[in-house]
């Protein structure tokens, strides 16, 4: 398996598992409504953890764009390889959405709610404020990069095989699943915690392209895009100046 096909495929379980927890929460006449937030951080970390161990031997599983660029701001990833991981995070996303959709299918037939639908996909503000909710997402995706910097910067020393990825797996999965865990019961009820462009662009296209009614809300969309690369960079900025 390639690095391009682990990331679809790390990515694509992350997602399925993710949004399929907020949609077993949001949607009607499922097994697990209204089963509340704690419900919906706690399996979106199980789902990093899952997609994780399984990309991680092969591409370092980074599963995000904005893992990707900061690895790479920091020298430990080489850039002509982001825009391969970025496109295949993207992909994955978007595969991962549409069998959360196959899944809960009768469901989202059931639910009329076209908000409730749209946040099996991609995320949304609880209060509508762009400043607020740019800030937001700087502010966790800040958090994520500048503390995997520490689970798998170049301070690592113990041995690793000489053609390993530098990434997430490098360590483990449950390091990163707990941080995840962390940020989305701490700071993820403001926007969702996107933390991520391509878990939130990819299912947002999907949402777009499959038999869903409402609108995918394409005005909020660049929010969890640019906060999240924003926040990656001052990571990265704030690490190499504590080096």
């Amino acid at each position: 398996m390639s690095p391009f096909i682990a990331e679809i495929i790390g990515t694509m379980l992350m997602i399925l598992l993710g949004n399929g927890v907020v949609a077993n929460v949001v949607l009607k006449e499922t097994k697990g409504n209204n089963s509340g937030w704690i419900v919906i951080s706690t399996a979106w970390a199980f789902a990093v953890f899952v997609g994780v161990t399984v990309a991680g031997p092969i591409s370092g599983a980074h599963l995000n764009p904005i893992v990707t660029l900061g690895l790479a701001l920091i020298g430990k990833f080489s850039w002509q390889q982001v825009p391969t991981y970025i496109i295949a995070q993207i992909i994955g996303a978007m595969l991962g959405s549409f069998f959360v959709w196959l899944s809960y299918k009768d469901h989202f037939t059931a639910t009329e709610d076209e908000d409730k639908k749209l946040a099996c996909f991609s995320t949304a503000p609880a209060i509508r404020n762009v400043t607020s909710n740019l800030l937001s997402e700087i502010i966790a995706s800040f958090v994520l990069i500048f503390v995997i910097f520490y689970i798998s910067g170049p301070e690592l020393t113990i041995p690793i095989d000489a053609g390993a990825k530098i990434g997430l797996g490098t360590v483990g999965a449950l390091p990163v699943s707990i941080l995840v865990w962390a940020i989305g019961l701490s700071l993820g009820g403001t926007t969702g915690y996107a933390i991520n462009p391509a878990r939130d662009l990819g299912p947002r296209i999907m949402h777009k392209l499959l038999p869903i009614k409402g609108s995918s809300n394409w005005s909020y969309a660049w929010i969890p895009i640019v906060g999240p690369i924003i926040g990656s960079s001052l990571a990265a900025a704030l690490y190499l100046a504590l080096l």
